[in-house]
């Protein structure tokens, strides 16, 4: 996992301190025990930036030129996955050791008893934490039905490939953009798209104690059911639709209906959305009324960020918006 030496998340800053004793009291609030060796206490330059979002949040994690150690407390109802950009993470999770690089990242399920991370004089790091309420909620619309038990991942990732290296990608893609003004991320449907392809990606392709019951529960999906979900989705275009939304709607496991939608559509439900999100704003341009502008259909098609919306449209339909209006306005006045 190739990365820059820049700190993330800049814009933003949550905790910035020199302060041994400062920096121990903020992360004891944060439910976490902090440690580091009272003749290295000078050294300490902690900087932690973060990103909250409903169901998780993108940290930022430096703390100079010492190793320190971490300890989430049971109070935390999190699920951590720690992806080390600069230096060594050292993790001991529910009594499984993991060694931490760039190349291997580790993920501590807070049903483990007990849970420390000791990262490497100078080292960085990006922590995903992932809201066990949100999560779970996930797996029970994968699985179309509440989890009987407490769900646990395997605690380490491998970062070069598979689903590993598409989570860094996608983490350390997201950080860059909420660096930006202008942050895609800032819109309420492209944030929960974020976070449920994230959380959907990890309970598909991350070993817990729930993989093989996903593999099973798939089953026939009636054309009436692919029906009212195509129907649901169409009809909600500017909100931002959940996988358990689709559920509910549809009473078909989440898990079957993305291995449905991709037999018979051959994108996701999240894609067909953004897919059919896309459409919506070419009919409304082709459509539109000399007073509408480019600006206000967009939005109304569930896109806040003007720039990339152009992008990905020229992309899609081999002409930018704006030449799209132009060629109706052209037309009408005929």
């Amino acid at each position: 996992m190739a990365v820059d030496a820049a700190p993330l998340l800049e814009r933003h800053r949550v905790f910035d301190s020199h302060d041994a004793e400062e920096t121990r009291e903020f992360l004891r609030r944060k439910n976490y025990r902090f440690d580091l060796s009272p003749r290295q206490s000078t050294l300490l330059d902690t900087r932690l930036n973060a990103f909250y979002m409903p169901g998780m949040y993108i940290g930022y994690m430096h703390y100079g030129s010492l190793p320190v150690t971490l300890s989430p407390s049971a109070d935390r109802a999190d699920y951590l996955v720690q992806l080390p950009l600069r230096g060594h993470l050292a993790a001991s999770i529910g009594g499984e050791h993991v060694d931490g690089s760039r190349d291997r990242a580790a993920v501590a399920s807070p049903v483990r008893e007990s849970c420390r991370f000791v990262s490497s004089a100078d080292s960085a790091r990006v922590q995903l934490a992932l809201s066990r309420p949100a999560l779970v909620g996930q797996l029970a619309a994968l699985l179309g039905e509440p989890p009987h038990a407490p769900l646990d991942f395997a605690p380490a990732i491998d970062l070069t490939c598979g689903y590993g290296r598409t989570l860094a990608q996608f983490v350390l893609m997201a950080a860059a953009d909420l660096d930006r003004p202008d942050s895609v991320l800032s819109n309420p449907i492209t944030m929960s798209i974020f976070e449920q392809f994230i959380m959907t990606g990890m309970l598909l392709s991350h070993s817990h104690n729930y993989s093989d019951s996903l593999q099973r529960c798939e089953r026939p999906l009636a054309p009436r059911d692919v029906k009212r979900a195509l129907d649901y989705l169409e009809a909600n275009l500017e909100a931002p639709v959940t996988l358990a939304d689709l559920v509910a709607v549809t009473g078909v496991s989440g898990r079957t209906l993305f291995k449905h939608f991709r037999d018979i559509r051959g994108v996701s439900p999240m894609r067909y959305l953004r897919n059919a999100r896309f459409q919506k704003a070419r009919e409304a341009l082709l459509k539109s009324e000399p007073v509408e502008s480019i600006t206000a259909i967009a939005l109304r098609s569930g896109f806040n960020h003007l720039g990339r919306f152009s992008v990905e449209y020229r992309k899609r339909f081999g002409e930018t918006p704006s030449q799209t209006l132009r060629g109706r306005r052209r037309r009408s006045s005929h």
